[in-house]
């Protein structure tokens, strides 16, 4: 059983790799296309409300501090782009999350050549949408707390300058959780499992979520993060996990 930093990171890779097989192509039509309309409503609308805030921030700065704007605007534009893209990202898992499960089934059997355990079209993957729903809830629940304990170790002083790195390492956490539920959830394993799954395997795990939490801030990468996640986190599934999973 493996278990590195470079495994980890080569699922995702594999996973961007194998989105234009002709098996896949079909199923990772829909979770693109919500992505897109998702991240290109959202980023016009935020686009117009961080040019409106900065022209008034910089409206009241005296003229002759008006060369900060080619300081504040670059990071500004940097800091929106990272929120930004993991909010989109969550927004856009939570609507297409049935069509990611699919799309997981599809990837397993491509990956193994056999049948796989799942939604068995887009009927079942509509059909799941609520189960889908309650699953992510559960996520949710389970990251709220992290969350909640990193923003405060981020406010001691003492460990204030580990603060971007302690955000790191939960993001790329909380990305291999995520994604990795799909296979899983597939074959009816419980969110406890996931867990217990990749505890067992944190070095990959941190790995994969890394690059992903990584890539999901970059513009126009992040169009592509959530198929190439799904289909990545399932090589990871066949390639780690599956067959030595918890009870």
């Amino acid at each position: 059983m493996s278990n590195s930093i470079n495994d980890g990171v080569g699922y995702l890779l594999t996973g961007a790799g194998l989105l234009k097989h002709p098996s896949l192509r079909a199923f990772v039509i829909v979770p693109l296309l919500i992505n897109i309309m998702i991240f290109g409503t959202l980023i016009a609308l935020t686009v117009g409300e961080v040019r409106d805030l900065m022209e008034s921030w910089m409206a009241a700065i005296p003229t002759w501090l008006s060369f900060l704007s080619w300081i504040i605007w670059p990071l500004v534009v940097i800091s929106i782009a990272m929120i930004s893209g993991y909010l989109f990202t969550a927004i856009a898992i939570l609507i297409a999350s049935p069509f990611n499960a699919l799309l997981a089934e599809k990837a397993e059997e491509l990956i193994t050549g056999e049948p796989a355990d799942g939604l068995e079209g887009i009927a079942g993957a509509l059909m799941s949408f609520p189960r889908s729903i309650v699953r992510e809830l559960a996520k949710f629940l389970y990251y709220l707390p992290l969350l909640l304990a990193v923003l405060l170790l981020s406010l001691i002083p003492p460990l204030s300058p580990f603060a971007p790195f302690l955000w790191f390492l939960l993001g790329a956490w909380m990305m291999a959780v995520q994604y990795v539920d799909y296979p899983m959830d597939n074959h009816l394993l419980s969110f406890k499992q996931v867990k217990q799954a990749l505890r067992a395997r944190r070095t990959s795990s941190l790995g994969f979520g890394g690059l992903v939490a990584l890539a999901s801030g970059i513009p126009i990468v992040n169009f592509f993060v959530v198929p190439a996640a799904v289909v990545g986190a399932t090589v990871f599934w066949c390639e780690e996990i599956r067959g030595q999973t918890p009870p």
